[in-house]
């Protein structure tokens, strides 16, 4: 791994969608925004609960919910959004979370003002497999309207 990598250890409070989880970091509550991806929308209280926003919220609490995870950011990215949420990535044991979401088919890909990111590739690839082997929101059950 490259030493200029910047990874901090978090333990997590709770996921509160697909794509935003509360941590404990450094002793303070902080909300991490997933980069790269774009869950179904559960807790916007301008919107409905989009289509499979439940199970992919639900799938980041099984996966995320009490663990210690390891933050990484990204310098294309800027620190924050809007919103004050830490932008990350967000990993268990090596295994990236942002793009597991992607692969199992609980979120999609998202480039935020076309801003290339560390592993854009690595998720747009996880995202036509996911399209390719019809899962999570991709799936012919689950009868999403996709933009």
């Amino acid at each position: 791994p490259n030493a200029e990598v910047n990874k901090t250890t978090a333990q997590v409070l709770r996921a509160i969608d697909g794509d935003t989880i509360e941590v404990s970091l450094n002793d303070k509550k902080e909300t991490i925004r997933l980069i790269g991806i774009d869950a179904p929308e559960t807790v916007d209280p301008r919107k409905s609960v989009e289509c499979f926003g439940k199970e992919a919220s639900n799938f980041a609490k099984s996966k995320l919910d009490g663990q210690t995870i390891e933050l990484e950011s990204d310098p294309t990215q800027g620190n924050r959004d809007k919103y004050g949420r830490l932008l990350r990535y967000v990993f268990i044991n090596e295994l990236n979370i942002n793009k597991l979401m992607i692969s199992e088919g609980f979120a999609h890909e998202y480039t935020y003002q076309s801003n290339p990111y560390k592993y854009q590739s690595e998720f747009e690839n996880a995202q036509k497999q996911a399209k390719e082997n019809r899962v999570g929101l991709w799936s012919d059950v689950i009868k999403c309207k996709h933009e």
